[in-house]
């Protein structure tokens, strides 16, 4: 979808758009849910559709995107499992993306943000609340059937490893996505962040073809966007990936 105003939809992803306005870029998700908005964020309508502003400050998914993410994003239909989700805020998001025929099994294990998710999701009909803990998926793995795609968002130091055991238990075969919101703070403070995230990419790699992750500052400090797409288990593993110099380094904080 293209328009003079530069209103176009994203690769791969046709529920998410792009309004370029002047030298900004401001990414919108088709919204499955109704009013008023899950956490303030902007409304409107545009040719009989609605669509939410979808903030790259308050969602690390958001923020990769914008930061030039190639990898996996949630599509229409798809089956998604989020971990750490909260109260809600990316989880609406990406309930909009897989769109009503698709669902998204959000996992929560605190009380307070899962109250809130829990009202949330009466108006995203296609999202489905857990009340868990992601280090046990075992607990949960009756709820969840086999889903297309995982998204992580849990400040832990072994969060990789907690994503392989979902990841294991309840992602499909060929062509499932995995994308991790990774807080290299929650890792430890004996080697940099870049470090962090190369080892964490390493972890990850046994059995998923990485795209180059990407920084998330200046909107979230100390993260990065990271994953791929699971491999045929016969396919020969790729080469490790490549990175500008530019994208280590990345933009400064504001």
């Amino acid at each position: 979808m293209r328009t003079a105003r530069r209103f176009e939809t994203e690769r791969d992803s046709p529920r998410l758009v792009r309004r370029r306005s002047d030298d900004r870029i401001e990414l919108w998700t088709e919204t499955v849910g109704e009013l008023p908005p899950a956490y303030g964020e902007g409304w409107m309508e545009r040719d009989g559709r609605a669509f939410r502003r979808f903030e790259p400050a308050r969602s690390k998914l958001s923020a990769g995107i914008v930061a030039g993410w190639t990898g996996p994003l949630p599509r229409p239909d798809e089956r998604w499992l989020y971990l750490g989700a909260a109260s809600g805020t990316t989880a609406t998001h990406v309930a909009d993306l897989v769109g009503p025929g698709g669902r998204v099994y959000a996992v929560e294990r605190s009380l307070r943000p899962f109250a809130r998710l829990l009202a949330t999701s009466a108006r995203w009909p296609n999202l489905l609340p857990i009340l868990g803990d992601a280090r046990a998926p075992e607990g949960y793995a009756d709820l969840v059937p086999e889903v297309d795609g995982l998204y992580a968002d849990i400040a832990q130091p072994d969060q990789v490893d907690i994503v392989r055991a979902n990841a294991a238990l309840l992602l499909g075969g060929d062509g499932a996505a995995i994308v991790v919101a990774l807080k290299t703070a929650s890792m430890g403070r004996e080697q940099s962040a870049v470090r962090h995230r190369d080892s964490a990419e390493t972890r990850l790699a046994d059995g998923v073809d990485l795209v180059p992750g990407v920084r998330l500052e200046p909107f979230h400090r100390g993260h990065y966007l990271i994953g791929g797409t699971v491999r045929s288990a016969g396919a020969r593993p790729p080469r490790p990936v490549s990175r500008p110099r530019a994208m280590s380094r990345g933009p400064r904080r504001r």
